[in-house]
């Protein structure tokens, strides 16, 4: 009997990963939230509460990590021998690339090209090749900026560099 075939169906990564990520979600709803983030003494809306936006993304980290800690003893994942070389060196190069110019470009740049910028490199550092992806890697930074600068009124900047 082999080391993998020992273990009980909840032992692997899913399910670790997912009781942590539950154990973490949990202190982060029932004891920082409440303890660190105060409330507004009158909101007009609960959403409009500081608590609101972190509960809720508490309780959805909460969520995922049942599902996975389900699917990990539903269906513990098989260790499959690698056949296939591992990812290049340049595509590495090229996600940290992207994330390099999101993070430092920022400002400089201004929001909607850093995030243009950040998002071609990440799709270029993908191996497929389809040019509506690139199309949509334009596209999904303008969009997602646009919308936090005209609809939910957040100040993004515009960039330095074009001043």
């Amino acid at each position: 009997m082999t080391a993998a075939t020992s273990r009980p169906r909840w032992a692997n990564i899913n399910t670790l990963l997912g009781a942590f990520w539950l154990l973490a979600a949990l202190v982060f709803v029932f004891h920082l939230v409440p303890n660190y983030i105060e409330e507004a003494p009158m909101v007009q809306n609960p959403m409009q509460s500081p608590r609101w936006l972190p509960n809720v993304a508490g309780w959805l980290v909460a969520v995922l990590s049942l599902a996975l800690i389900l699917e990990g003893c539903l269906r513990p994942p098989v260790r499959k021998t690698n056949s296939e070389p591992g990812a290049p060196p340049w595509r590495w190069l090229l996600m940290l690339a992207g994330l390099g110019a999101y993070w430092l470009l920022f400002e400089p740049l201004g929001a909607i090209a850093a995030g243009i910028l950040g998002t071609l490199l990440l799709f270029a550092a993908h191996p497929v090749r389809k040019p509506w992806l690139y199309l949509l890697a334009i596209a999904l930074p303008w969009i997602v900026s646009l919308l936090f600068i005209h609809v939910l009124n957040v100040p993004l900047p515009s960039g330095t560099l074009w001043d």
